[in-house]
């Protein structure tokens, strides 16, 4: 939360992060996009970087030198200036650090487009032929070297025109755009290339801030709505206002710059575990204030979904925020982007509103510790989308939305490798598992869930997001997680090894299928995994409306099927596998 690719979708690849919704269809290069909902941007004319960042700079999510493994950033003070008619910035960032190993250098990321004047240790000036900065990762000598447990305070000025976003938040950046009056409306959306598009931090997930406080400048006729806490606003005057907001342990991507003629809808959430936290929506003032207010009307049901089905709220000591975005949509933390233009669909609630906030559990307080475990992120996170369809519509809905997600997939990458990847390695489909780890990811948990019963799922679900089973306001923190740690989780709730069903849906690229043989009476079954490896799935067989289960020991089975019987397998599709149906209707769709 997310995290997410995207220059990807430029290359008919898949997309990132955004929220590759419960019900992509295809692995076209759509955003986290579900089939029945268009995935158009608002009408903003495409915008082209005059300057283009380094190769360094627009990845993310890659490894960290000695110096960054050595130091830890306990906060982000960042005063920017936004400048709509420039399409510039002018800003000052202060960070301190604690060193956990000896160092002799600060090692931070900052996009070369942006000009350095000033860089200080401690309150002293390092002269510009000290420090360098060539590909977007700068180096600061200190003056003396730390040890550990030692601290350093780190202050760069800088300023200049950011990248701009070609497709924001695919291919992310500053889109500078206008709302329907012709007002300024700009926002940051940077996923895909990481935090060191507009301010100087260590980009890599494992790598978050203690804290981060903002003071956004912006013209006092716009409002600056952020992450975090609200620490009120200074109007200096001159045509200036300065916003002011305080963010706890924020992903470094989620840091989200947000600027517009907007409205404010609030109202209080009182959570079933005793506290309570705003709920805020920042809408643009020309909207239709009816569909406005029933977008913010649907954020209550959300959250109790959300925190019936997953645990509290994580960030309840700040805010549940959503601002509407000229770009679709990203899970910003505590002020989560959206772009969706209240677009209704027929299932009775936004798509992406429900899979940005499914990120602030599967994505910001859970965060992976490596790219190659984002299924986490967003193959649970889509999984929400079609069990709150059930929450709200029953089961009927729940199989449509399950149904589209399992026509869209690719299979071509396995959806975990078991290797470090960054994160283009993963979200782009040629490369990687793509939009897989949306709906093939929302699928196995599906199927896991049906094996293991619901008790043991969402106890298992819980654990991996909280660190607990008995999650409580206050008794948790956002933390890193594994796939190979909810494969633990999961076999501690169950009693059971389920090592074979991870591997064989997760360490795979194809399907498991399931042969069949009918002769003499008996219907004989096996499974086939990608590896060869056993998977003793069980697996239901309706035979003339009748219903047993094959235990299916070693990866095969037999039943008796008398001659002419009606043989129905998995008649409630509980188990993800091998559709040769699915395949050829695929095939032909990509020849036509």
């Amino acid at each position: 939360m997310s995290k997410s690719a995207c220059r990807a979708a430029l290359m008919g690849v898949s997309l990132l992060a955004l929220a590759a919704c419960a019900t992509t269809p295809t692995a076209a290069p759509t955003a986290d996009a579900a089939a029945s909902q268009p995935t158009t941007l608002p009408d903003t004319p495409p915008q082209t970087p005059a300057r283009e960042s380094t190769a360094f700079t627009l990845g993310t999510d890659q490894p960290r030198t000695p110096e960054q493994l050595a130091l830890k950033l306990d906060k982000a003070d960042l005063s920017i200036k936004v400048i709509p008619a420039d399409k510039a910035i002018d800003a000052v960032a202060v960070l301190d650090f604690t060193a956990t190993a000896p160092v002799e250098r600060l090692v931070v990321e900052l996009d070369t487009l942006l000009t350095v004047s000033e860089v200080s240790v401690d309150g002293v000036a390092v002269p510009a032929g000290q420090w360098t900065n060539p590909e977007g990762r700068m180096t600061i000598p200190l003056p003396r070297p730390l040890a550990g447990g030692g601290k350093a305070q780190l202050r760069i000025a800088y300023a200049g025109q950011p990248r701009v976003a070609p497709m924001a938040p695919w291919d992310g950046g500053f889109v500078w755009a206008t709302d329907p009056d012709g007002n300024p409306w700009i926002a940051t959306a940077v996923q895909p290339e990481g935090c060191d598009i507009f301010w100087p931090c260590i980009d890599h997930p494992l790598a978050e801030p203690g804290q981060v406080d903002l003071h956004i400048k912006v013209p006092s006729d716009l409002s600056a709505p952020s992450n975090g806490k609200f620490l009120g606003k200074v109007d200096h005057g001159d045509g200036w206002t300065t916003w002011n907001w305080s963010a706890a342990n924020p992903n470094t991507y989620a840091i989200a710059l947000n600027i517009g003629r907007y409205t404010e809808l609030n109202d209080t959430y009182q959570s079933r575990f005793g506290n309570s936290y705003p709920i805020q929506y920042w809408h643009l003032s020309s909207d239709d204030p009816v569909k406005a207010q029933a977008l913010f009307d649907e954020i209550r049901p959300m959250l109790d979904f959300y925190e019936a089905t997953v645990g509290p709220y994580p960030f309840g000591d700040e805010k549940m925020g959503v601002v509407e975005t000229p770009h679709l949509g990203m899970e910003h933390q505590t002020i989560n982007a959206y772009g969706n233009e209240y677009k209704l669909d027929g299932r009775g609630w936004d798509w992406l509103l429900h899979h940005e906030l499914s990120h602030e559990w599967f994505g910001n307080q859970l965060t992976n510790r490596n790219a190659d475990d984002m299924w986490l992120h967003e193959g649970l996170g889509s999984y929400m989308q079609p069990l709150y369809d059930r929450w709200l519509h029953g089961d009927r809905y729940m199989e449509a939305a399950l149904l589209k997600q399992r026509n869209g997939l690719a299979n071509k990458f396995p959806v975990v490798s078991g290797t470090d990847k960054t994160e283009d390695e993963v979200y782009k489909g040629d490369v990687g598992p793509g939009n897989d780890i949306y709906s093939k990811g929302s699928l196995i948990a599906h199927s896991l869930r049906l094996l293991i019963g619901d008790e043991d799922f969402f106890r298992s679900v819980t654990r991996l997001v909280y660190g607990t089973a008995d999650p409580r306001p206050g008794n948790f923190e956002p933390r890193y997680g594994t796939t190979n740690e909810f494969l633990a989780i999961v076999n501690e709730e169950t009693g059971r090894d389920l090592t074979w069903f991870f591997r064989g849906y997760l360490y795979n690229a194809a399907l498991p299928d399931l042969r069949q043989t009918r002769e003499g009476g008996h219907l004989s079954l096996e499974w086939v995994t990608g590896d060869g490896g056993v998977f003793p799935m069980p697996v239901e067989i309706e035979i003339d409306g009748r219903r047993q289960t094959v235990p299916m020991t070693g990866g095969r089975g037999r039943i008796a099927v008398p001659a002419g019987a009606h043989v129905l397998i998995d008649p409630e599709n509980k188990v993800l596998r091998r559709e040769v149906f699915i395949e050829t209707w695929e095939a032909r769709k990509a020849a036509e």
